[in-house]
């Protein structure tokens, strides 16, 4: 029985109850051990099965389906108090988004099957869609899974796949039609579930210089053997449940940055109180005190639009236009936190052992992935200001 229940209450209060509960993780498993494993190149296994104990993986799915309930803002709240605790876990963000359209359109025995497990932490799900001749371009895929009697059979390859190691099923986006083939590029994408153990799929680690646990793989699909149920909704139209999930990866990547931002601004905050090289406290020089103070501001105004995007994401409302200005906010503030901390520190701040530069790495992706600033602008002009598409 999880031990997390999400009772019908306002926003704040659904997030301080997250927040409390994440309060337990934090301290039994700090900055320092995640350190560790980064160091020890492990997945963080403790961690996340007390997660599980706790009732905190289980966030957004239904209790009945051995879920804690609640929805989007509930694992956006947990995703941004583990960073805010300097744990930040990028396998949260894709099991949170992964589950999404299984929880939506799966059967309840693909729920079962593919969702229940991972709210204790018993199976690790990841989730591939991003393909090296494609890119930010998903419609431009060509993995592709062709019909074996009542079956499937998948051949191609996904690449920036976090944890593909440590997951024990993969949501995969591939096509069952080729865009040669298809009037309109969004129509023919499928979404499956693949058991990782299944023969035919190999692993290649690529060379990632981000401070996380997870690291991230080239994936290969070798003539894979899929059952029937590996496939989640209609076949040829997983384009609309594959957005679906992207939007909430959205939110948990700005609950993440925004975390991440506020960590290093309180390591920036505590160092310009204790550092007075002519007497007095750095912090109390404006060209300093100004650059943490804006920081600060930005982070909150972007916390704003997460959980407001969150909530409409919750509600069943067209999320797209605040998920993607929330990413873009979060993203941006965090990193002109981490600036304003590495500043504050000086040269220190490349001193490992002040952990302030490994923050660097990952908050500079969060501008990147999970997908690029410039993507969410082109999105946002057209499709907000009714501009001509941009690219």
């Amino acid at each position: 029985m999880n031990e997390l229940s999400i009772p019908a209450e306002s926003l704040a209060s659904r997030i301080r109850q997250v927040q409390e509960a994440t309060h337990g993780i934090s301290e039994q498993y700090p900055r320092t051990y995640i350190r560790r494993c980064i160091e020890q190149d492990r997945f963080p296994d403790e961690m996340w099965r007390a997660m599980g104990e706790y009732g905190l993986l289980g966030l957004s799915v239904p209790e009945k389906f051995g879920g804690s309930g609640g929805g989007v803002v509930e694992i956006v709240a947990l995703a941004e108090a583990l960073a805010l605790s300097g744990v930040p876990t990028l396998f949260l963000v894709v099991t949170g988004l992964g589950r999404v359209p299984i929880v939506r359109h799966g059967t309840p025995e693909q729920i079962k099957k593919f969702v229940t497990p991972t709210c204790d932490g018993s199976i690790k799900l990841c989730f591939a869609i991003t393909e090296p001749n494609a890119g930010t371009n998903s419609f431009n895929m060509s993995t592709l899974a062709t019909r074996d009697g009542e079956g499937w059979v998948l051949n191609g390859q996904k690449v920036f796949i976090s944890g593909a190691r440590d997951a024990d099923i993969m949501l995969v986006i591939a096509r069952t039609q080729k865009a040669s083939e298809l009037q309109h590029r969004t129509e023919g994408m499928s979404l499956f579930v693949v058991d990782m153990k299944t023969p035919g799929i190999t692993l290649q680690q690529l060379n990632i210089q981000v401070e996380t646990a997870e690291r991230q793989y080239m994936v290969f699909f070798d003539n894979v053997h899929l059952p029937a149920d590996a496939l989640i909704g209609e076949a040829g139209k997983g384009a609309k449940l594959m957005f679906e999930g992207l939007n909430s990866e959205r939110l948990l990547a700005a609950a993440a940055a925004l975390g991440m931002g506020d960590y290093a601004l309180k390591k920036a905050v505590a160092y310009a109180m204790e550092r007075k090289p002519f007497g007095k406290p750095i912090g109390s020089y404006q060209a300093l005190q100004h650059r943490m103070a804006l920081a600060k501001a930005e982070l909150e105004a972007a916390r704003l639009m997460t959980y407001s995007a969150a909530e409409r994401f919750d509600a069943g409302e067209d999320a797209g236009a605040h998920a993607n200005m929330a990413k873009l906010l979060a993203s941006r503030a965090a990193v002109a936190a981490v600036e304003a901390s590495i500043q504050t520190h000086g040269g220190y701040a490349f001193d490992r052992d002040y952990d302030v530069v490994t923050l660097w790495p990952m908050v500079r992706l969060m501008e990147i992935a999970p997908i690029n600033n410039e993507m969410l602008m082109n999105y946002i002009g057209e499709h907000v200001l009714g501009l001509p598409k941009s690219y």
